[in-house]
């Protein structure tokens, strides 16, 4: 097999020079076969059948916003390759040439229209034809003789109802055929603009017996993200995963059954950190003071307005999903292969793929924070699953029930678990805070407040359930302020998840009983200090 690096490219200007001085040879089939997907960018892959003898081969309709450094040919043993150029052209220039499956379905939704509109103007006539016979029973024509009266209005209220009827159906059916047919004119429109440019690649080759000639470049704009389907079983106190992707596009070629890869990789990403410059320290000259200015400064100049192309490009930019790329953070990219073949259409849609799912064993607890919100949540407590899982949004299930969405992130899975919702079946109460302000210390020298506070829970399920409740204490954060915290029972951890002045309760509840949390804070600084208090 040769392959050749696009090192001796001919750039964009020299391209275009050196193809404008021949004809444009067409394309004879090539297409999209493998795509491989970063957060951001893709990789695409075309594959084009050279004919025997053939000495050049062209790639047109490719994505204006090609790498033109990315691209890289290879080739069968049989094919020799040489050099290639590229250049960018407007769309229209090529015709037919850059014709996408876009037109042609545009073109069968047209003609079911039109038909449907013929057959409305032929029931049109039809109706008018009977009004001409209401007429000539109304004395305006010819007289209906009286023994055909009776037969004559049934043979017209049945031919004017089934007409009518008709005309509503069709009308019907052409609603529903022109709403199919909107979303596919604007992506027309958006993909054949006026000044709208796709890039065409030229390459010189020697092929004597002919054979399979490969392009592959590199494209901004497409993007992945990953998301979730969680789903909890209560009873057996499980947790199944489902992994999922969203692909998106807008590249102007559309991807139509495909070998799809999605990577964690950034290939656009700096190759290296930076590096260490010298740390020069010295001494800061006095300074002068200012002179007066002489004259007014000149007025800013107004920002030019964007070219049609570029405020195109920006409302593409705009019109794209947005991608979450910083959770993309591992030591390693890692790679989902998507065994079945997919379409992706270039128009910005989002396609779900499902990537696998993973089964886990749970531990169900019930968690509040009765300061901030009186109500309890069921969560699951589960270990992270092997292997790499981005982080993404999750769509939460409980027993069938969709109970809301959150955030899957293996960092926090263990320490905070997944959240599944309400649980009313747990009644939490606060009593009113008590504070008081005052004075303590050696005959009065300090600021003194106490905060008392209070919580009941009462657990109605049938069953026992683990129970947690959070609560936040004073921390200091300065060495004349002191802070004093007494609880009642003893909280299990003063720093839940390493978090300075968390103060975690942590018990069994059984079925029916009542249990009650206190905290009180004792909180002295300086006489002749203000206190600062913030979350």
């Amino acid at each position: 097999m040769h392959s050749f690096l696009a090192r001796p490219l001919i750039l964009w200007a020299l391209g275009a020079a050196a193809l404008a001085a021949q004809a444009q040879p067409a394309d004879t089939g090539s297409r999209v076969v493998r795509v491989k997907v970063y957060p951001g960018s893709a990789t695409v892959e075309r594959t084009l059948r050279v004919a025997p003898g053939a000495r050049q081969a062209t790639f047109v309709c490719l994505p204006a916003g090609l790498d033109a450094a990315s691209l890289q040919v290879s080739s069968d043993a049989t094919v020799r390759v040489g050099e290639l150029a590229v250049r960018q052209q407007a769309r229209e220039l090529l015709g037919n040439a850059c014709a996408s499956p876009l037109e042609d379905r545009i073109r069968g939704l047209e003609d079911q229209i039109a038909a449907l509109q013929a057959e409305s103007a032929g029931i049109g006539y039809a109706a008018g034809y009977l009004k001409s016979f209401e007429n000539a029973g109304n004395g305006e024509g010819r007289a209906t003789p009286p023994a055909q009266i009776g037969a004559t209005v049934t043979a017209l209220r049945q031919s004017a109802r089934e007409a009518l009827t008709r005309q509503h159906q069709i009308k019907r059916q052409q609603e529903a055929l022109e709403r199919d047919l909107k979303p596919l004119l604007a992506e027309r429109d958006r993909a054949g603009a006026q000044g709208a440019r796709v890039s065409t690649v030229q390459v010189t080759l020697a092929a004597p017996q002919g054979g399979e000639l490969r392009l592959s470049y590199q494209v901004r704009g497409p993007s992945w993200q990953p998301s979730y389907r969680a789903t909890l079983d209560s009873a057996t106190k499980q947790v199944r995963l489902e992994r999922q992707a969203l692909v998106a596009q807008a590249t102007g070629e559309d991807w139509d059954g495909v070998q799809l890869t999605l990577s964690t990789g950034q290939p656009g990403a700096a190759t290296q950190g930076p590096l260490p410059r010298p740390w020069r320290v010295g001494i800061e000259p006095p300074v002068q003071p200012m002179p007066a200015p002489a004259m007014a400064p000149a007025p800013a100049l107004a920002a030019a307005p964007m070219s049609r192309a570029r405020v195109a490009a920006t409302d593409a930019a705009e019109a794209m999903p947005s991608f979450d790329v910083s959770v993309f953070d591992g030591s390693f990219a890692t790679e989902f292969a998507v065994p079945q073949r997919i379409s992706v259409p270039s128009s910005g849609q989002r396609v779900t793929l499902s990537l696998g799912e993973h089964l886990a064993d749970t531990t169900l607890k019930v968690r509040t924070t009765p300061a901030l919100d009186a109500t309890a949540y069921l969560i699951a407590e589960i270990a992270p699953p092997p292997g790499v899982w981005p982080a993404g949004p999750v769509n939460l299930y409980r027993d069938g029930a969709y109970v809301g969405n959150g955030r899957f992130d293996t960092a926090q899975l263990g320490r905070q678990g997944l959240a599944f919702g309400r649980d009313e079946l747990v009644s939490v109460r606060m009593e009113q805070p008590q504070r008081t302000d005052g004075t303590g210390g050696f005959i009065g020298s300090r600021n003194e407040r106490r905060v008392s506070r209070l919580y009941t829970v009462e657990n109605r399920h049938r069953d026992g359930i683990t129970l947690q409740v959070l609560d936040a204490a004073p921390v200091p954060e300065h060495e004349d302020v002191r802070v004093e915290s007494r609880y009642q029972p003893e909280p299990q951890s003063q720093r839940w998840n390493d978090q300075p002045g968390t103060a975690l309760w942590a018990q069994p509840l059984p079925a029916g009983a009542t249990q009650r949390f206190s905290a009180e804070h004792v909180i002295t600084w300086p006489k002749d200090a203000r206190l600062r208090e913030r979350p």
